[in-house]
């Protein structure tokens, strides 16, 4: 078992009651470009281009059953770790090059409730003070069960 950080503390959600009345079938896929991790994307790459972004902790998805229709959905993505990923300066000129030069139309970042993700919004939050202009952005905190914590506009 790994000690300190909260984010990497073991959790055995096995015994939770899965929901399993859901509509059968296939839920379609929503990813509209590749790549999608923050260090491949060009910022100014056309589907950026007067966009809703959507910049994700890439641990949402798995965390969260509705991603794709609820969230991803007419978006533009990227996806990052806050707490493994290195070079993370460039996230920030990325960002704000999102905002400056893509003159995407909203940004919306999901995290974790984990103490670390919280990094990536601040990084975002920067980003976007920084940028000559301005977008609205939102986020959305998620419970490592998948229940949305908080969801606001800043």
């Amino acid at each position: 078992m790994l000690s300190g950080c909260p984010g990497s503390k073991e959790a055995d959600f096995r015994t939770k009651d899965v929901q399993t009345d859901v509509p059968a079938g296939k839920v379609p896929s929503q990813l509209r470009q590749w790549p999608v991790q923050l260090h491949l994307v060009s910022p100014v790459a056309p589907y950026y281009q007067g966009a809703d972004v959507l910049l994700t902790a890439d641990c949402v998805a798995y965390a969260l059953g509705n991603y794709h229709t609820d969230y991803l959905k007419g978006k533009a993505l990227a996806i990052a770790c806050p707490k493994l990923d290195s070079g993370q300066e460039v996230y920030y000129e990325k960002i704000k090059s999102w905002i400056e030069d893509a003159k995407i139309n909203t940004l919306s970042i999901m995290i974790m409730q984990v103490p670390c993700c919280s990094g990536l919004l601040k990084l975002a939050q920067r980003a976007a003070q920084d940028a000559s202009r301005k977008v609205p952005i939102k986020y959305t905190v998620v419970s490592m069960q998948g229940e949305v914590l908080k969801e606001e506009w800043l």
